[in-house]
Protein backbone atom coordinates (compact mmCIF):
# COMPACT_ATOMS: atom_id res chain seq x y z
CA UNK A 1 0.00 0.00 0.00
CA UNK A 2 1.06 3.57 -0.58
CA UNK A 3 -0.83 6.82 1.19
CA UNK A 4 -0.06 9.62 -0.12
CA UNK A 5 -0.20 12.92 2.42
CA UNK A 6 -0.07 17.00 3.04
CA UNK A 7 2.03 17.69 6.44
CA UNK A 8 -0.37 17.60 9.01
CA UNK A 9 -3.41 17.59 6.62
CA UNK A 10 -6.36 15.61 7.51
CA UNK A 11 -4.92 12.66 5.74
CA UNK A 12 -2.61 12.63 9.00
CA UNK A 13 -5.45 10.90 10.54
CA UNK A 14 -4.92 8.10 8.19
CA UNK A 15 -0.91 7.80 8.44
CA UNK A 16 -1.55 7.49 12.15
CA UNK A 17 -4.42 4.65 11.87
CA UNK A 18 -1.77 2.61 9.38
CA UNK A 19 1.42 3.35 12.50
CA UNK A 20 -1.59 1.89 15.28
CA UNK A 21 -1.88 -1.45 12.93
CA UNK A 22 1.98 -1.77 12.04
CA UNK A 23 0.76 -2.86 8.60
CA UNK A 24 3.83 -2.04 6.06
CA UNK A 25 3.05 1.12 3.48
CA UNK A 26 5.12 3.27 1.60
CA UNK A 27 4.50 7.01 2.20
CA UNK A 28 5.02 9.77 -0.32
CA UNK A 29 4.28 13.56 1.27
CA UNK A 30 2.91 15.82 -1.21
CA UNK A 31 2.29 19.73 -1.69
CA UNK A 32 -1.41 19.55 -1.91
CA UNK A 33 -1.74 23.34 -2.35
CA UNK A 34 0.68 23.42 -5.30
CA UNK A 35 -0.79 19.52 -6.22
CA UNK A 36 2.93 18.71 -6.65
CA UNK A 37 4.81 15.40 -5.54
CA UNK A 38 8.13 14.87 -4.20
CA UNK A 39 9.51 14.21 -8.23
CA UNK A 40 7.83 17.80 -9.54
CA UNK A 41 5.52 15.95 -11.07
CA UNK A 42 1.68 17.00 -11.14
CA UNK A 43 -0.31 15.27 -7.96
CA UNK A 44 -3.51 15.37 -10.15
CA UNK A 45 -2.14 12.66 -12.41
CA UNK A 46 -2.14 9.91 -10.09
CA UNK A 47 -5.31 11.78 -7.71
CA UNK A 48 -7.56 13.74 -10.25
CA UNK A 49 -9.08 15.41 -7.36
CA UNK A 50 -5.96 17.01 -6.35
CA UNK A 51 -6.92 16.13 -2.46
CA UNK A 52 -5.29 13.73 0.48
CA UNK A 53 -5.49 10.87 1.59
CA UNK A 54 -5.21 9.09 -0.88
CA UNK A 55 -4.28 5.27 -0.46
CA UNK A 56 -3.14 3.29 -3.73
CA UNK A 57 -3.60 -0.48 -3.24
CA UNK A 58 -1.32 -3.19 -4.30
CA UNK A 59 -3.44 -4.11 -7.44
CA UNK A 60 -3.49 -0.58 -8.51
CA UNK A 61 -6.88 0.41 -6.98
CA UNK A 62 -6.87 3.87 -5.07
CA UNK A 63 -9.50 4.79 -2.62
CA UNK A 64 -10.31 8.40 -1.21
CA UNK A 65 -12.18 10.18 1.57
CA UNK A 66 -10.69 9.91 4.76
CA UNK A 67 -13.83 8.06 6.47
CA UNK A 68 -13.83 6.01 3.79
CA UNK A 69 -10.08 4.91 4.47
CA UNK A 70 -9.86 4.81 7.70
CA UNK A 71 -12.79 1.97 8.10
CA UNK A 72 -10.80 0.47 4.99
CA UNK A 73 -7.22 -0.19 6.43
CA UNK A 74 -8.76 -0.90 9.69
CA UNK A 75 -11.45 -3.75 8.86
CA UNK A 76 -8.54 -5.16 6.41
CA UNK A 77 -6.42 -5.58 9.72
CA UNK A 78 -9.07 -6.61 11.91
CA UNK A 79 -8.32 -3.75 14.37
CA UNK A 80 -12.11 -3.86 16.49
CA UNK A 81 -10.10 -1.60 18.54
CA UNK A 82 -9.82 1.10 16.22
CA UNK A 83 -13.13 0.37 14.36
CA UNK A 84 -15.80 -1.82 15.80
CA UNK A 85 -17.34 -4.60 14.19
CA UNK A 86 -19.75 -3.84 11.49
CA UNK A 87 -23.31 -3.92 12.88
CA UNK A 88 -22.57 -3.53 16.19
CA UNK A 89 -23.78 0.18 18.19
CA UNK A 90 -20.16 0.60 19.27
CA UNK A 91 -18.88 1.04 15.59
CA UNK A 92 -21.84 3.41 14.95
CA UNK A 93 -20.73 5.83 17.90
CA UNK A 94 -17.00 5.56 16.07
CA UNK A 95 -18.98 6.86 12.87
CA UNK A 96 -21.13 9.14 14.15
CA UNK A 97 -17.81 10.75 15.65
CA UNK A 98 -16.11 10.59 12.66
CA UNK A 99 -18.81 12.11 10.68
CA UNK A 100 -19.06 15.10 13.75
CA UNK A 101 -15.33 15.95 12.72
CA UNK A 102 -15.55 16.01 9.24
CA UNK A 103 -19.01 17.41 8.70
CA UNK A 104 -18.78 20.06 11.69
CA UNK A 105 -15.30 20.38 13.00
CA UNK A 106 -13.11 19.97 9.68
CA UNK A 107 -15.21 21.99 7.58
CA UNK A 108 -15.20 25.29 10.07
CA UNK A 109 -11.58 25.74 9.81
CA UNK A 110 -11.76 26.25 6.34
CA UNK A 111 -12.79 29.81 5.98
CA UNK A 112 -9.80 30.66 7.97
CA UNK A 113 -7.44 29.96 4.87
CA UNK A 114 -9.78 32.84 3.26
CA UNK A 115 -9.45 36.77 3.31
CA UNK A 116 -12.17 37.83 5.47
CA UNK A 117 -13.04 40.38 7.53
CA UNK A 118 -12.72 40.96 11.18
CA UNK A 119 -16.59 40.58 11.96
CA UNK A 120 -16.30 37.50 9.47
CA UNK A 121 -13.42 35.92 11.26
CA UNK A 122 -15.16 35.93 14.42
CA UNK A 123 -18.29 34.32 13.28
CA UNK A 124 -15.71 31.49 11.64
CA UNK A 125 -14.45 31.27 15.54
CA UNK A 126 -17.32 31.30 17.23
CA UNK A 127 -18.34 28.08 15.00
CA UNK A 128 -15.40 26.69 15.81
CA UNK A 129 -15.65 26.98 19.40
CA UNK A 130 -19.08 25.74 19.58
CA UNK A 131 -17.45 22.64 17.41
CA UNK A 132 -14.72 22.31 20.49
CA UNK A 133 -17.41 22.94 23.02
CA UNK A 134 -19.43 19.89 22.04
CA UNK A 135 -16.57 17.83 21.61
CA UNK A 136 -15.63 18.75 24.65
CA UNK A 137 -19.15 17.88 26.46
CA UNK A 138 -19.52 14.65 24.21
CA UNK A 139 -16.26 12.93 25.08
CA UNK A 140 -16.99 9.51 26.99
CA UNK A 141 -13.57 9.02 29.10
CA UNK A 142 -10.21 9.18 27.94
CA UNK A 143 -11.08 9.49 24.25
CA UNK A 144 -14.38 10.26 22.40
CA UNK A 145 -16.35 6.60 22.75
CA UNK A 146 -14.79 5.61 26.19
CA UNK A 147 -11.63 4.18 26.97
CA UNK A 148 -10.31 3.12 23.77
CA UNK A 149 -8.42 4.97 20.86
CA UNK A 150 -10.36 4.67 18.23
CA UNK A 151 -10.37 5.95 13.70
CA UNK A 152 -12.38 8.60 15.43
CA UNK A 153 -9.79 9.63 17.97
CA UNK A 154 -7.49 10.28 15.06
CA UNK A 155 -9.18 12.25 13.26
CA UNK A 156 -10.04 14.38 15.95
CA UNK A 157 -6.35 14.78 16.97
CA UNK A 158 -5.56 16.18 13.95
CA UNK A 159 -8.04 18.56 13.34
CA UNK A 160 -8.71 19.99 16.91
CA UNK A 161 -4.29 20.40 16.93
CA UNK A 162 -4.88 22.70 13.99
CA UNK A 163 -6.46 25.37 17.23
CA UNK A 164 -2.75 25.57 18.25
CA UNK A 165 -1.88 26.39 14.17
CA UNK A 166 -4.22 29.01 14.32
CA UNK A 167 -4.13 30.51 17.24
CA UNK A 168 -6.55 29.58 19.29
CA UNK A 169 -6.60 28.72 22.70
CA UNK A 170 -8.15 25.86 24.75
CA UNK A 171 -8.49 26.85 27.94
CA UNK A 172 -12.00 26.74 28.17
CA UNK A 173 -11.78 23.42 26.62
CA UNK A 174 -9.69 21.04 29.17
CA UNK A 175 -10.65 17.80 28.30
CA UNK A 176 -10.11 18.29 24.69
CA UNK A 177 -6.80 19.75 25.67
CA UNK A 178 -5.66 16.70 27.61
CA UNK A 179 -7.08 14.44 25.05
CA UNK A 180 -4.38 16.10 22.39
CA UNK A 181 -1.84 15.77 24.50
CA UNK A 182 -3.02 12.38 25.57
CA UNK A 183 -2.94 11.23 21.98
CA UNK A 184 0.03 13.49 21.11
CA UNK A 185 2.07 11.12 23.24
CA UNK A 186 1.44 7.79 21.62
CA UNK A 187 3.91 6.53 19.64
CA UNK A 188 2.07 6.18 16.48
CA UNK A 189 1.35 10.06 16.20
CA UNK A 190 4.69 10.79 16.88
CA UNK A 191 6.25 8.56 14.51
CA UNK A 192 3.51 9.82 11.57
CA UNK A 193 4.45 13.46 12.54
CA UNK A 194 8.66 12.68 12.18
CA UNK A 195 7.93 11.17 9.00
CA UNK A 196 5.60 14.08 7.45
CA UNK A 197 7.40 17.08 8.53
CA UNK A 198 6.41 20.44 10.14
CA UNK A 199 2.48 21.17 9.15
CA UNK A 200 -0.68 22.30 10.44
CA UNK A 201 0.03 20.00 13.44
CA UNK A 202 3.33 20.25 15.58
CA UNK A 203 4.27 18.69 18.87
CA UNK A 204 7.22 20.52 20.90
CA UNK A 205 8.98 17.45 20.40
CA UNK A 206 7.88 15.11 17.28
CA UNK A 207 10.74 12.26 17.37
CA UNK A 208 9.44 9.02 17.98
CA UNK A 209 9.22 8.15 21.21
CA UNK A 210 11.21 5.44 22.07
Amino acid sequence: MKLYVHPGASSLSVHILLREIGAPFDLEVVNVTAKRRTDGSDYREVAPRGMVPLLELPGGERLTENLVIAQFVCDRAERRDLMPAPGTMARYRVMEWQSFVAAELHKSFIPLNWKIDAPMHELVLARIRGRLAFAEQGMGGSFLTGETFTAADAYLFVIASWTRFYGIALDAYPRLAAFLRRVGARNSVRAALHAEGRGMVSLDDPAPAP
